[in-house]
């Protein structure tokens, strides 16, 4: 009996690694293992060993093949997708020369500002990357690193993402991905290509970068027999190019050029997300103009504070995270490590509305809608840069897709609804992203279409919430403050 093909989706997160074990043709989840990481600093810091991320794959695969109880033998490919952003450099060796700067470390917001204004301003970023600078992508976080270790950025041999540094890790070859690379700042989105002047400008030699394969679903090279025998896999097998978090996220849902378009999803993690699958390249300086794994483009904006925030306001309160009820003439902006959308890198928190009667509840209720509004604001701004208007009804009429930790919580869902008015939709799937990435694997091992496949796959599917009243007073509440604050208290 021939075993059926299976592939491994890997989803390096800030905090932890999944792999899913995935069967190739249905795209049914055989097996999942996770392993933990860690994240240590303050004052805005946020650092990770690299090395560690290695670790947690090979634990996270070697628990997933023995919950799906598939031979190794039956893998047939394998791919990554990383959190985005991050900055690995690394010795003549390939060795990590120190932890790396992951994508919500905010030290790096001055030299985001500056580069913006060497370079000639917003327009000029955009026109070039399709981004503004901002303290989260890699360019800044290199101009840091030169401002601040210098002796460091001199011994730099190779720079590289989080999902590159594990890819070279597994096939030995220096890849990155249009979609993950779209994310450094110094990758030119309508020309597919880094952009050598931007380059020069951070004194970045081209040499020192991964090649950028056509699509996240290329072969960037095959299993080594190093990686093979840490992972207990066959060496030899396809290795993905892969890509970020949310472009694997964004195949798993089967959004791309190849499957839907223009169909918004919020995802609710560590930082809160919101993006589209287009075939227009956006341009606005409040949203990331990516590329997307498949060719296509993938607006997005994001906030660095989602489900961790609200989780430290119910810790402060004593509360489950369950336990809200609506913010009853309260705001609660929960910007606890600064905020990216809108760009306020120095934000700290803001409470207002406080009354004799006010309950924790409500006080943790506020908390949610404050969040969830910096999320949907965000989306309307990702959808007038794909060219449609946030107001018009048909618009409105398109459900939301809600992945995410947060998505399979009862207050983040309720608190969606009511302040969008939107009909929401649950993916059946809590693994997109590796599921993703899983599509990506068996593209690779085959050569066909990754969202094409994802979208025959039962990931996709699952529960459509209707539309309720869309809670027009709290949206106002909260508008008019943080219009107001924004300028003096939170930057």
């Amino acid at each position: 009996m021939t075993e059926r093909p299976v592939v491994i989706g890997v989803d390096s997160s800030t905090q932890s690694t999944k792999a899913a074990v995935v069967d190739a043709e249905t795209g049914a989840l055989l097996g999942l293992g996770r392993a933990p990481h860690t994240v240590t600093g303050d004052d805005g810091a946020r650092e990770s060993d690299p090395d560690q991320w290695w670790t947690a794959l090979t634990r996270a695969v070697a628990e997933g093949l023995r919950h799906a109880a598939v031979p190794p033998a039956a893998v047939t490919g394998i791919a990554v997708a990383g959190q985005q952003h991050g900055l690995v450099v690394l010795d003549g060796g390939g060795r990590p020369l120190r932890p790396a700067l992951l994508w919500n470390d905010t030290r790096s917001a001055p030299q985001a500002a500056a580069l913006t204004t060497a370079l000639g301003g917003p327009g000029a970023w955009l026109a070039r990357t399709g981004s503004v600078p901002v303290a989260a992508v890699t360019a800044a976080k290199w101009e840091w690193l030169r401002a601040h270790e210098p002796a460091t950025a001199d011994r730099t041999a190779a720079v590289r993402l989080p999902h590159d540094f594990l890819t070279e890790r597994l096939c030995g070859a220096a890849v990155t991905d249009p979609g993950d690379a779209s994310g450094t700042c110094w990758y030119d989105t309508a020309r597919s290509a880094y952009d050598r002047g931007v380059l020069d400008l951070l004194g970045l030699d081209p040499a020192l970068l991964p090649a950028v394969a056509p699509t996240g679903a290329a072969r960037a090279g095959t299993l080594t027999r190093t990686a093979a025998e840490a992972l207990g896999l066959p060496a030899g097998i396809a290795v993905a190019a892969g890509t970020g978090d949310n472009m694997a996220a964004a195949v798993g849902l089967g959004l791309g050029v190849h499957g839907l378009l223009d169909h918004p999803v919020v995802s609710l993690g560590t930082s809160g997300t919101v993006f589209a699958a287009t075939r227009t390249r956006p341009a606005s300086p409040g949203i990331s103009g990516f590329a997307a794994a498949d060719g296509g483009y993938l607006p997005l904006g994001c906030t660095l504070n989602c489900t961790l925030a609200v989780d430290r306001i119910a810790g402060l309160l004593g509360l489950d995270r369950e336990d809200a009820a609506p913010g009853d003439g309260l705001v609660l902006l929960p910007y606890l490590d600064g905020e990216r959308t809108p760009d306020l890198p120095h934000a700290t928190g803001l409470l207002t509305g406080l009354r004799h009667t006010t309950t924790p509840r409500a006080l943790l209720g506020a908390a949610y809608e404050g969040a969830v509004f910096t999320v949907l604001r965000a989306l309307d701004e990702l959808l007038a840069a794909c060219g449609l208007d946030p107001a018009e009804q048909s618009v409105r009429d398109r459900p939301l897709r809600l992945i995410g930790g947060g998505a399979g919580g009862r207050a983040w869902t309720d608190t969606v609804r009511r302040l969008s008015g939107r009909p929401v939709v649950v993916p059946a799937a809590g693994e997109l992203v590796a599921l993703g990435a899983a599509a990506l694997a068996a593209a690779a091992a085959t050569g066909g279409d990754p969202v094409a496949l994802a979208a025959g796959w039962p990931a996709a599917t699952g529960e459509t919430l209707p539309p309720v009243p869309r809670d027009e007073e709290t949206w106002s509440r909260i508008a008019t403050v943080l219009d107001r604050a924004a300028p003096t208290l939170l930057s």
